[in-house]
């Protein structure tokens, strides 16, 4: 759970306020009481306190050696969603995350609802588990120096600032690799370090439109669509979160730490994959489908009576067992409809016959007949139908606990 700041009067440099948080204080084994920076002399025997004391010798590590992180500290300057859910999944892995936010208004996703849980936003809930926080003035030399303390006994440093942003406070990977050299130094960006676009800010939809993921994605002879969630953040966020992880690896065999950058732009055309590759070898410029597949037929979202059906037949045999589902034994001997190949030249006729027979019975009675099939299949699910699901709540179950069941 997120370990928040909260004081009545806040200091005018980092604007922690006149007590840092208690579990923080705590995590750093530090004797000392509430302080503010700017009243009081202890600052600099605080930050001391645990100067040298990267986690990976800290001798609370052992407390968590359950989990692959425990003793690595995360310095977290990340905002929004791709960094926050980067440093999540550490935290999962056990790592100590120590979120900067910006004094006053904190992370921008803070002010994002309804819905809140009380004074909280949910959607910066969801991407700020098992971490801590405070508030750090960093346009303030001194605020700017407690950063660097803390990343001097910090593993890893994640930020999502456009480029130069930090460096011209100090903060830039050239200033803190020279206090810390053996810092896992992550930059999250709209676009990258270099090129003409590289100081854009960077959304997710926008990533999205100019990385073609927006141009593929929608209904057929339809406009762009939007994916639900923010797939390009939450690629990247994955990418950033492997990067670490590898870069964490290297620094154990060389002992030395690195610079990554992992933008948006790059991780989005990565995901792009065989569509990408089609353009590239073929140059065949992809079009909408809304569920269904370019290359793979049928493979999409059926409506039935009272609902949808998604199937998918990766092979013939999938195709022919599909047939006889549906009591259409016949369309597999078709030479229309023999392979893969000739299905997708001769798609609009095919679905045209198979999203009639599915039209004649409810979902329910679609998936007891596919139950054991052999073939692909599920419901589109609303969220309550999610978390209700039975494997669902089995998945949900520790991996360690699961033969109990």
């Amino acid at each position: 759970m997120l370990t928040a700041v909260l004081a009545r009067r806040r200091c005018d440099v980092c604007r922690l306020g006149m007590s840092l948080c208690p579990a923080l204080l705590s995590s750093l084994d530090s004797p000392l009481p509430p302080f503010c920076c700017a009243q009081s002399p202890r600052l600099p025997s605080f930050l001391g306190s645990f100067r040298g004391l990267r986690q990976e010798s800290c001798p609370r590590a052992g407390a968590n050696t359950a989990k692959p992180l425990a003793g690595v500290r995360i310095l977290d300057l990340t905002r929004v969603l791709a960094g926050p859910f980067a440093t999540m999944n550490l935290g999962d892995l056990g790592a100590e995350v120590i979120k900067v936010e910006k004094p006053g208004s904190g992370d921008d996703t803070r002010s994002w609802g309804p819905p809140f849980i009380g004074m909280e936003s949910v959607y910066f809930l969801s991407v700020n588990r098992n971490k801590k926080s405070i508030a750090v003035n960093m346009k303030n030399p001194k605020g700017a120096k407690i950063i660097k303390q803390l990343a001097a006994v910090s593993d890893v440093f994640v930020e999502n600032y456009v480029p130069g942003k930090l460096a011209e406070m100090g903060l830039g990977y050239e200033d803190i690799s020279k206090i810390a050299p053996h810092i896992v130094y992550c930059s999250i960006t709209g676009y990258g370090q270099t090129g003409p676009k590289f100081q854009r800010p960077g959304y997710d939809s926008v990533a999205a439109a100019v990385s073609g993921l927006l141009h593929i994605t929608g209904p057929e002879e339809g406009e762009p669509v939007r994916p639900g969630v923010a797939m390009t953040d939450l690629a990247t966020g994955l990418y950033a979160y492997g990067a670490i992880m590898a870069a964490l690896l290297q620094r154990h065999k060389t002992g030395k730490g690195m610079h990554m950058d992992c933008n948006l732009l790059s991780s989005q055309v990565a995901c792009l994959t065989y569509i990408a590759s089609n353009f590239l070898n073929c140059k065949t410029e992809p079009k909408r489908w809304g569920t269904a597949h370019a290359s793979i037929v049928p493979y999409q979202a059926f409506k039935t009576k009272d609902g949808y059906i998604v199937v998918g037949a990766g092979n013939d045999q999938q195709f022919s067992t599909v047939c006889k589902i549906l009591n259409l034994s016949q369309i597999s001997s078709d030479s229309r409809y023999k392979n893969n190949k000739e299905r997708v030249m001769n798609r609009k006729e095919l679905i045209e016959v198979l999203s009639a027979r599915f039209l004649e019975k409810e979902t329910t009675e679609w998936l007891e007949l596919f139950e054991g099939s052999g073939v692909p299949y599920g419901p589109i699910n609303s969220m309550q139908q999610v978390f209700s699901d039975p494997q669902k709540k089995a998945l949900a179950v520790p991996f360690r606990d699961r033969h109990a069941l």
